[in-house]
């Protein structure tokens, strides 16, 4: 790969930026090699024994799987970001912190998401990781991620983060220990002003989330999305679980490792943010994809603690907000708040 060929990277072309970096990192690695890989890692991390050793073991490993999984990772974080952006709509970050970032997927997200200098400091536990996340920073335009430090950590109990305005933990939960995941989440909690925590959007996704929820609360810090409020989930555990979505364009390895002819998936995940200033939490969220028939859109939406979970019909006769309604996604405010 050229790192002196920077490629265009700001706001909306991000993403695609993204992919363009993401091309070229399975060159000379052959195609089987590549799905062997990727098949072998998502077994892993799929399995049910926590680990406190990095899975990625070296550039082969890290090339095919962020390949693979970088842009969904990119994409739920991004989501993620803008529910927080949303919430406290004066608020720029002036420093990122993230932990277990790998090849740096949510600093991209983050670029994508603010403008403006912003120091930020990637940290991991797999030397390789963070040593193609250097290389691809490198291939873009962007002041933030070109001078991004990326710097090795052990992510777990004893873990010590810098003071940030943000901090970020995608995908990490997961593969720690129930002690180490409750020390991570309390040193987030320490060091940012802003914590966002991304998991994978299943039961046992959600259930890590909620339980970081209830401890970011515990810490003092409010919670700005994706709940309206800092009471206690409504959903009964082990029914139902919440949990959003985000579309990726899938590139020719999710079509050769997963088959199919879509040009996209759609990537399950549930998430956290919490903060140490006001914000201006939704009034309510929908927590399922919209449901459009003739003349009217139901919204499952979680509301005030006195609502809970609700379902809203929105017909024609309410003008405007059915036009909302019929564009509405899962995930977003409702009512809009413009």
């Amino acid at each position: 790969m050229n790192a002196s060929a920077a490629l265009p990277a700001s706001g909306p072309t991000t993403a695609e930026t993204l992919r363009s970096a993401l091309g070229g990192l399975l060159d000379g690695l052959p195609p089987k090699q590549a799905a062997a890989a990727v098949e072998r890692l998502i077994a892993n991390y799929r399995g049910t024994t926590p680990t406190d050793a990095p899975v990625l073991r070296d550039r082969s490993d890290v090339a095919a799987y962020a390949a693979y999984r970088m842009p969904a990772t990119f994409e739920a974080v991004r989501r993620a970001l803008d529910a927080l952006s949303e919430a406290a709509p004066g608020w720029t970050p002036g420093s990122h912190v993230d932990v277990g970032g790998g090849t740096g997927a949510a600093t991209w997200a983050a670029d994508a998401t603010w403008d403006g200098p912003r120091p930020t400091t990637v940290l991991d536990w797999a030397e390789p990781a963070l040593a193609l996340g250097r290389e691809l920073a490198s291939r873009s335009a962007s002041p933030v991620l070109r001078a991004a430090e990326w710097r090795r950590a052990v992510i777990g109990a004893g873990i010590a983060l810098p003071e940030a305005d943000l901090v970020t933990v995608s995908y990490v939960l997961g593969e720690l220990t129930a002690d180490a995941r409750r020390a991570v989440v309390a040193e987030a909690a320490r060091a940012g002003r802003a914590v966002v925590l991304i998991e994978p959007g299943t039961p046992e996704g959600y259930l890590r989330i909620r339980e970081a929820r209830e401890q970011l609360i515990a810490a003092g810090l409010t919670v700005a999305a994706p709940c309206p409020h800092d009471a206690a989930c409504p959903i009964e555990t082990g029914r139902d679980w919440c949990h959003f979505s985000a579309r990726v364009s899938r590139s020719s390895l999710h079509r050769q490792i997963k088959g199919g002819s879509l040009p996209y998936e759609d990537e399950k995940f549930s998430y956290v943010a919490a903060t140490r200033f006001p914000v201006e939490p939704a009034a309510s969220r929908i927590t399922r994809r919209p449901q459009i028939r003739k003349g009217q859109v139901l919204l499952d939406l979680c509301g005030p603690p006195e609502d809970g979970l609700t379902r809203v019909t929105v017909t024609k006769r309410h003008g405007d907000l059915y036009k909302a309604a019929r564009d509405a996604d899962w995930g977003r405010e409702w009512p809009p708040s413009s």
